[in-house]
């Protein structure tokens, strides 16, 4: 059975690049990415949103949204 994936691989790959190169440290970012995946996967643990897409692929999806783009978290 072909599972169907909301996402492109090649997207994520340049996303999860594109947090490594703004990172000044290679080994905090991969651990920022650990932990917020690793809390998103208990917080939402019984929300079906998207089943297909895996706790670090989304945490390096939002992490490099925040990055490109700093309005999402502004306090404005």
């Amino acid at each position: 059975m072909h599972k169907r994936h909301s996402f492109d691989s090649s997207q994520v790959m340049y996303r999860a690049q594109e947090l490594l190169d703004a990172a000044a440290n290679r080994y905090r970012i991969t651990v920022q990415v650990a932990n917020r995946a690793k809390r998103r996967r208990y917080e939402e643990f019984d929300s079906i949103d998207d089943p297909a897409m895996k706790p670090t692929v989304r945490a390096i999806i939002e992490m490099s949204d925040e990055l490109t783009q700093p309005e999402i978290i502004s306090d404005n």
